[in-house]
């Protein structure tokens, strides 16, 4: 099983969770997140004063897919996220050992 998590641009969230619906994902984790990377965030103007805004809110998606699903998740994120711009996002895939569903006890791809 691999968990794939998605920092996304706000506005491409439904786009991306349609997607990932059409293509057979049943169940996905939103969050809202801030943070920066090679966008260093950027000055704005409140009162006539400046100030800086390090962290840009962003969305953070987690979906837990069996090992066949992962590239299909992986692709689909890609292809819907992407504006071409920087801070599009970045996806982040990690193997997991155990997942059990508390309700029955199911678990490894069972419990998916």
């Amino acid at each position: 099983m691999k968990k794939v998590e998605a920092i996304i641009r706000h506005f491409k969230l439904e786009e991306v969770k349609d997607a990932l619906t059409e293509a057979g994902v049943t169940g996905m984790t939103v969050s809202e997140v801030r943070g920066f990377g090679r966008q260093k965030g950027h000055k704005e103007h409140y009162r006539g004063a400046e100030y800086s805004v390090d962290f840009l809110p962003k969305a953070k998606m987690e979906v837990v897919v069996g090992d066949h699903q992962a590239k299909l998740v992986i692709d689909t994120i890609i292809r819907t996220a992407r504006t071409g711009q920087i801070g599009d996002g970045k996806i982040f895939v990690t193997d997991l050992e155990e997942m059990v569903r508390i309700r029955t006890g199911e678990s490894g791809d069972e419990a998916l």
